[in-house]
């Protein structure tokens, strides 16, 4: 018996050593995103996948410009967090020679200024003699971020008296949540799908010279050679679909108290087997 156990681990032992490093290598993926709350759903959601495969997924959060970079120069295999044709404008016409544009994986996103249904501002044009309600500010996201380059625009072409502050998802939702709370004015710089939404009574402020631009699409995107390399990541990224009702559903899920994003992606796809079969197949 005891030989018997002696060659059983040193035939697994000889396995792990025949594997070449490609065949290992093979079963790493690394996937960029930005802290977006649609982003770590859809991230998460892919992983947990990927993982049920067998592979080795490490996700990494990066500003949206990094994350365009480190994808363009291979230290990411992809990311689903590609706001296309307006948000991210910028970061793909410097780099789509660099990286493959699978395609959407999200449809009917929107980019903007959102208020709370309660006040009295409803266009952006409004923020032009009544900027005041809102002590002068709009509430923005990490700097560099498409739609904060796009709000900057906006406070140019309506000639806005108007600062636009820097922050991040967090603290961005966390002003909105105390200004509502105490039925104070606030605009701050959003986008659907988001779980403020589904949690607040929220309007967009109308764009009359359309510099949000119209309906956008949230994108696959991935390092030049991944179709070659990894066949069946390639595969699967290029069938990766989820609904505006999907990701704002697991980011109010994500927003309870004590909540993994890891545990509401593995909650969300145990929900929706078949979903997930279709990507698989």
């Amino acid at each position: 018996m005891f030989r018997k156990i002696i060659a059983v681990a040193a035939a697994a032992v000889a396995a792990i050593l025949m594997q070449s490093p490609a065949e290992a290598q093979s079963k790493q993926v690394k996937i960029a995103y930005v802290e977006w709350s649609d982003a770590v759903v859809a991230t998460n959601i892919l992983k947990n996948v990927l993982e049920s495969k067998g592979y080795n997924v490490t996700i990494t959060p990066l500003p949206a410009a990094a994350m365009w970079q480190a994808v363009a120069t291979g230290e990411a295999d992809a990311m689903v967090a590609a706001w296309l044709p307006a948000t991210h404008a910028s970061y793909y016409s410097q780099l789509k020679d660099k990286v493959e544009l699978i395609g959407p994986n999200v449809t009917g996103a929107k980019i903007g200024w959102a208020v709370p249904t309660y006040t009295e501002l409803n266009s952006i044009e409004d923020l032009k003699t009544k900027a005041a309600l809102v002590e002068g500010k709009i509430i923005g996201i990490d700097p560099g971020a498409g739609l904060m380059k796009t709000s900057e625009k906006a406070i140019k072409e309506y000639g806005l008296p108007i600062k636009l502050l820097d922050g991040s998802d967090a603290t961005m939702t966390a002003a909105l949540k105390d200004a509502y709370e105490k039925k104070q004015n606030i605009v701050v710089t959003t986008w659907t799908p988001h779980w403020m939404f589904a949690r607040w009574d929220l309007k967009y402020l109308t764009d009359p010279k359309n510099v949000f631009g119209g309906e956008e699409s949230v994108n696959t995107v991935a390092r030049k050679g991944l179709k070659q390399d990894m066949p069946e990541i390639h595969a699967l990224l290029t069938k990766f679909k989820l609904s505006l009702a999907d990701e704002q559903k697991v980011m109010v899920w994500n927003e309870e108290k004590g909540a993994k994003p890891a545990e509401t992606a593995a909650r969300w796809i145990k929900e929706n087997p078949e979903k997930v079969k279709a990507w698989l197949n």
